[in-house]
C-alpha cells in the first residue's frame, strides 16, 4: 500500500512539475521571447534560410525601435503572403518616424543623408527603389519605420510596399539559437551621422 502510495505521489510531483513547466512556457512565449525561423534570402549574408532567432517582445513596450535594430514584424497585405499562414517578416530598420526616405544612386538617403551601409552589406549588393519608392521621398509617421532586407536584390520589403506600422511589429531579433554554428546575439548595426532633417 505504501509503494502504491509513494508511486501515486510521485505521478503527482511529476504533473505538477509539467504543468508549471508548460505555463511557464507559454508566459514566456507570449509576453517575452518568440522563436522566428528564417524563411527565404532576404537577410543574407547575415541571417540565411532556416536559421532560428529568439525575437524579444518586450523591449518594445518601454523603449522605441531604434535604425539598426532587426524586427520581426507581421507582412503587410501588399506583401501578398499566403492566406492563413500568419506571415511574418524579418528585415532592418532603416529609418525611424519624422525622417525622409529616398533610393537612389545605388544608396538609401535618410534626411538627405547618403546611410553608410558597409558594416553588414557588401558593397556589390545593388541598392534600387522599388514600387513604393521610385521617384519619390518618402516621409515617415508618427509610428511608421522603413525597414529593408539585408539582400537589397532579393527583398520585399519598404522600397516596395511603404512602411511598418509600429503596431505590426513583433519584437527586436537578438540571438541566433540553431543551428550550433550561428548562436549567438544578433549584433545591432551602427551608422555614423546624426541625420538630423535638412530644412
Amino acid at each position: 500500500m505504501s509503494v502504491l502510495r509513494s508511486v501515486g505521489s510521485l505521478f503527482l510531483d511529476l504533473i505538477e512539475t509539467i504543468v508549471i513547466g508548460l505555463s511557464l512556457f507559454l508566459v514566456v512565449y507570449l509576453f517575452f521571447v518568440q522563436p522566428h525561423q528564417v524563411n527565404g534570402q532576404s537577410m543574407v549574408p547575415n541571417f540565411q534560410n532556416g536559421e532560428y532567432v529568439l525575437t524579444d517582445k518586450i523591449s518594445y513596450k518601454f523603449n522605441d525601435p531604434q535604425r539598426g535594430d532587426v524586427i520581426v514584424f507581421h507582412a503587410p497585405e501588399a506583401a501578398h503572403c499566403p492566406t492563413g499562414t500568419g506571415c511574418d517578416f524579418i528585415k532592418r530598420i532603416i529609418a525611424i518616424p519624422g525622417e525622409t526616405v529616398s533610393v537612389h544612386d545605388n544608396a538609401i538617403y535618410v534626411n538627405n543623408q547618403k546611410l553608410d551601409e558597409s558594416t553588414y552589406i557588401p558593397s556589390e549588393y545593388p541598392i534600387e527603389a522599388g514600387l513604393f519608392t521610385r521617384g519619390r521621398e518618402v516621409t515617415l509617421g508618427a509610428n511608421e519605420y522603413f525597414a529593408l532586407g539585408d539582400n537589397r536584390p532579393y527583398s520585399s520589403d519598404s522600397r516596395a510596399w511603404g512602411p511598418v506600422p509600429r503596431s505590426a511589429i513583433v519584437g527586436k531579433a537578438f540571438f541566433k539559437y540553431w543551428p550550433s554554428g550561428v548562436i549567438g546575439p544578433v549584433k545591432h548595426a551602427e551608422y555614423n551621422g546624426t541625420f538630423t532633417a535638412v530644412e
